[in-house]
């Protein structure tokens, strides 16, 4: 009798009946046990005719059931998981692209750090990188559109995995990125940013959040050219954000109204001021911290010209230990022309503070 509902289903779903097809489905993943052999197949078929019905909610509850049968699923060879898996989320674009969570999840699924007891997020990820390098497109799309709070983050994980990816996979998209956060390469993002208009505009699952895209990505590279310049002209902030003078006034004048930027606009001057921001507790310690390397630094040099001890001269070259990402470990060994005693340090990019070191040792 089972069988029977499971084989009228897919009766109904080849003849074009979806939401009969939904509902014996349904019904028949209720009346079997997990470990039933056609409950993949059911699975599948449920999200399939939910997809085809634009029934999104349904589609997302059932696509989380599917995610959720694949990964406990033991009887599968590590090809036929990797195969699972690639459909997934392939078919996931569906879904996310229209569900109002969709788009937060679809970032999750592959970039989040909190991993399941299955370690989902790797494996979604590695199989992206395997088999599907081109859904990074819509992976960085999805970055991009998200709200700011959550970008931070994952921005720098997305573009370390444009940068591992950039062989098998370019596209303006991940081209912009790689402009902005990787060679800070301003005119070629703009120019990077006009390309990605034909292709939002020509991709089925992105055409529908263009203008929040451009909208975002214009934000992105107002953020970064931010980071480096106090105060902008604002006929060359409208040349960087591919906007006319006028747009581009508007359009930070709405952004400073919604108090998304801290700035003021002179208008006689034609620029735009940075205001000042607050730093976090974790910044202040670390302003705090620099400061008294330098005071210790001032003193130990002090010090060691009254002794007539070695100061480091030019042309003279250094092993330096940087301490960044959690990691005691040496990453580098650079050359530097000028550079203070023996001591610690700290390097800057872009104002922000990326690594702690200390010279250990002259080497020459």
């Amino acid at each position: 009798m089972v069988n029977d509902l499971y084989a009228f289903a897919r009766y109904v779903y080849d003849c074009g009946d979806y939401s009969r097809a939904a509902t014996n489905l349904g019904l028949y993943r209720a009346l079997v046990p997990n470990n039933d052999k056609n409950m993949m197949s059911c699975l599948w078929g449920k999200l399939a005719s939910e997809i085809l019905m634009q029934r999104w909610e349904d589609a997302y509850d059932d696509l989380n059931r599917l995610k959720d049968a694949i990964e406990t699923s033991n009887s599968r060879s590590s090809l036929e998981l990797l195969h699972q898996r690639t459909w997934f989320i392939h078919w996931s674009l569906f879904v996310y692209f229209n569900h109002p969570k969709g788009r937060d999840d679809l970032v999750q699924l592959f970039l989040s750090s909190t991993s399941s007891p299955a370690n989902q997020t790797n494996l979604y990820l590695n199989t992206l990188q395997t088999t599907a390098p081109h859904l990074l497109r819509y992976l960085a799309a999805a970055v991009i559109i998200n709200p700011r709070k959550k970008n931070e983050r994952t921005l720098r994980e997305l573009v370390k995995i444009i940068q591992q990816e950039s062989y098998a996979f370019r596209d303006p998209i991940t081209e912009f990125l790689e402009c902005l956060y990787v060679h800070f390469d301003f005119d070629g993002a703009q120019k990077k940013l006009r390309d990605c208009t034909a292709v939002l505009n020509n991709d089925f699952f992105l055409v529908g959040c263009a203008e929040e895209f451009m909208e975002n990505a214009r934000l992105l590279i107002f953020e970064t050219f931010c980071r480096i310049h106090h105060c902008i002209k604002i006929d060359m902030l409208a040349e960087k954000l591919n906007m006319s003078p006028d747009e581009a006034e508007r359009w930070i004048v709405n952004l400073i109204r919604n108090a998304s930027l801290d700035a003021k606009i002179d208008s006689q001057q034609g620029t735009v001021v940075m205001g000042s921001q607050a730093l976090s507790p974790y910044q202040t310690i670390i302003e705090k911290t620099k400061n008294l390397f330098n005071r210790t630094q001032n003193l130990a040099q002090n010090s060691e010209r009254k002794r007539d001890t070695n100061i480091l001269q030019e042309s003279q070259v250094v092993i330096i230990r940087f301490e960044v990402s959690q990691s005691g470990q040496t990453i580098c060994i650079e050359t530097f022309k000028h550079f203070p005693e023996l001591g610690r340090f700290i390097l800057r990019d872009a104002g922000q503070i990326v690594g702690v070191g200390r010279v250990v040792e002259v080497i020459e």
